[in-house]
């Protein structure tokens, strides 16, 4: 199983988004499409045909806050992004 496969259904499980790795969820949403800015330490995605703009940061040990693993599982959810 890639990498890639292993960190989206770990997204999509829900099950410990405050154990997701910040890198991960940025290597996800890039194989996804999304152009990143970064702004300080914001990390901002948009993607042409989703109106959704996702901003990330990091928390002090490189992981993901679990409310931006909710969004970006929403945003997957909602524009069927899941399928490989």
């Amino acid at each position: 199983m890639s990498k890639t496969i292993k960190i989206l259904l770990k997204v999509l499980s829900g099950r410990n988004d405050s154990n997701i790795d910040f890198s991960d969820l940025v290597h996800l949403l890039i194989f996804y499409g999304f152009q990143e800015r970064i702004r300080g330490s914001h990390h901002i995605f948009s993607k042409s045909g989703i109106p959704e703009i996702i901003n990330l940061q990091p928390n002090e040990n490189n992981k993901c806050k679990a409310y931006q693993v909710k969004q970006v599982r929403n945003i997957i959810v909602k524009n069927k992004l899941g399928d490989l």
